[in-house]
C-alpha cells in the first residue's frame, strides 16, 4: 500500500483536503437554494461519498506488496480486527450525523458562519483529543495557541452572524416588509411571498428583495423560525464533527490495545473503508425515514420521487466525491503527520466563505461593523491554519 511519510507530503495532501471539503458544502447548499429537497441531496451525496472510499482503498491500499506489519487493504479485511473496526465505523455514524445537521443548518445560519462554528468546535474538542491520542507528537508550544485562534474565530463568527441578521432585518423592514423580533415577516407578507407578489426578478445579492426571493425557491424555509433553531443544530454538528477524527485515530493507532497480540493496526485504507460504509448506512436509514416524515416542515417525499428527481442530481453526486477524497486525504495526512495537526483542515470555512460569498451574495450591502467582524473572523482563521500546520510532528 501506498503510505504518505514525509512532513511535506502530509501538508500537500492537508492543503488538497482543504479545498474538496471546503468547496462540497457550497455545492449542498446551492442545490437547497434552488429547491431541491435536501433529503435528495444527501442520499445523491451519500453514495459517491463510499465511492470514493471504495475508490481510495482499491488504489492506493493496494499498490506495493502487503506485509504482515502493514498489510494491504483486502488482506486485512479478513483478519479478526473488529474492535478497531467499531471505533472507524462509531467515527463514520458521528460524522454523517454532523454532515446531515449542517444542511439544515446551512439555510438557516448561512454556510459561512455555520462552517466557522462547527469548525472551530471540532478543533477545539477533536485537535485536544488528538494530541493526547497521538502521544503528544505535535508541539503542545504551537498547537494550543492555534486551538486559541480557532476558539476566538468561533467568537467572532457568532458575532458575524449577529451582526448579518441585524442587517437583513433592517433591509426588510427599510423594503416595507414588517421583520418580527426573530427576523421573520408577518403572516400576510408570508402570503405575498408565496404567490410572488411584490417580488422583483433577478434582485441584487444583498437587497430585500433578493432575501424574499431567495425565500420563495428554497427547499427549507426559514422565515418565521427563530434563529436559535439553527444554532442548536450547528453547535450538535460542530460536538459530532469534534468525535469522528479521535475515533478513527484510534482505529488506525489503537492506543487503548483493543487489539489481540498479533494482529496489526488497520490501516488507513481499510480504517476509511469501515468508516464510510458506516457513513452511508447511518444516512441511508435518516433519509429515507426522511422521506415519510420530514423535519422543520419540509414537504413528505418518497422513494420514487426520489429516483425521478433528477434536477441537481449531477452536482449532489459531484458533492459526494469531493467530500469523500476529502476525507481520504486528511487521513492520509494525518497518519503521517499526526492527527492534530490535520485538523488543520478545519479551516475549510475560509473556502466556503470565498463560495458563499461569489456564489450565494452573502454579507452584500451589509454594514461596515459586520465586514470588520467578517475579516478579523477569517483572519484568525488563516493564523489559526498556519499555526496548526507548523505543529505537525512525525509518527514514529
Amino acid at each position: 500500500m501506498y503510505v504518505v511519510e514525509s512532513k511535506g507530503g502530509a501538508i500537500a495532501c492537508m492543503l488538497l483536503a482543504l479545498f474538496f471539503l471546503g468547496t462540497w458544502p457550497a455545492i449542498m447548499t446551492l442545490l437547497e437554494r434552488r429547491g431541491r429537497l435536501p433529503q435528495h441531496t444527501y442520499l445523491d451525496y451519500t453514495m459517491t461519498n463510499l465511492l470514493a472510499a471504495v475508490i481510495i482503498a482499491l488504489t492506493f491500499g493496494e499498490i506495493g506488496s502487503s506485509t504482515p506489519e502493514k498489510p494491504n487493504f483486502i488482506a486485512q479485511l479478513s483478519q479478526d480486527n473488529w474492535p478497531s473496526i467499531l471505533f472507524a465505523m462509531a467515527g463514520g455514524v458521528v460524522l454523517s450525523l454532523g454532515n446531515l445537521s449542517t444542511q439544515y443548518a446551512w439555510a438557516f445560519v448561512g454556510l459561512s458562519v455555520t462552517e466557522v462554528i462547527t469548525a472551530s468546535i471540532t478543533v477545539v474538542i477533536g485537535t485536544t483529543l488528538n494530541y493526547f491520542l497521538d502521544d503528544k507528537i505535535n508541539r503542545a508550544q504551537i498547537i494550543f495557541p492555534g486551538v486559541g485562534c480557532f476558539l476566538i474565530a468561533v467568537c467572532l463568527g457568532s458575532a458575524v452572524h449577529s451582526s448579518n441578521a441585524a442587517d437583513n432585518k433592517a433591509k426588510l423592514k427599510g423594503a416595507g416588509y414588517s421583520p418580527t423580533l426573530n427576523g421573520a415577516i408577518t403572516n400576510e407578507e408570508l402570503r405575498n411571498l408565496e404567490k410572488g407578489t411584490g417580488i422583483i426578478e433577478e434582485a441584487k445579492a444583498g437587497t430585500a428583495e433578493f432575501l424574499l426571493e431567495l425565500e420563495k425557491r428554497r427547499a427549507i424555509k426559514v422565515f418565521g423560525k427563530s434563529t436559535i433553531i439553527g444554532l442548536s443544530i450547528t453547535f450538535f454538528a460542530g460536538v459530532c464533527f469534534s468525535l469522528f477524527s479521535p475515533a478513527f485515530n484510534l482505529a488506525t493507532n489503537d492506543q487503548w490495545h483493543t487489539l489481540k497480540e498479533g494482529v496489526p493496526h488497520l490501516v488507513v485504507y481499510t480504517a476509511f473503508f469501515y468508516f464510510s460504509v458506516s457513513c452511508f448506512m447511518i444516512a441511508l436509514i435518516l433519509n429515507i425515514t426522511f422521506f415519510y416524515l420530514p423535519v422543520l416542515d419540509l414537504p413528505r417525499s418518497s422513494f420514487k420521487a426520489y429516483i425521478n428527481d433528477w434536477n441537481g442530481r449531477g452536482w449532489a453526486l459531484l458533492a459526494g466525491l469531493l467530500c469523500g477524497c476529502g476525507n481520504g486525504l486528511q487521513f492520509m495526512g494525518g497518519q503521517a503527520a499526526g492527527y492534530a495537526a490535520a485538523d488543520a483542515v478545519q479551516a475549510l470555512p475560509l473556502v466556503s466563505t470565498f463560495w458563499g460569498i461569489l456564489l450565494f451574495g452573502e454579507y452584500q450591502k451589509s454594514s461596515r461593523r459586520t465586514y470588520v467582524l467578517l475579516f478579523g473572523m477569517l483572519f484568525m482563521f488563516i493564523v489559526a491554519v498556519g499555526v496548526l500546520m507548523a505543529s505537525s510532528g512525525h509518527r514514529k
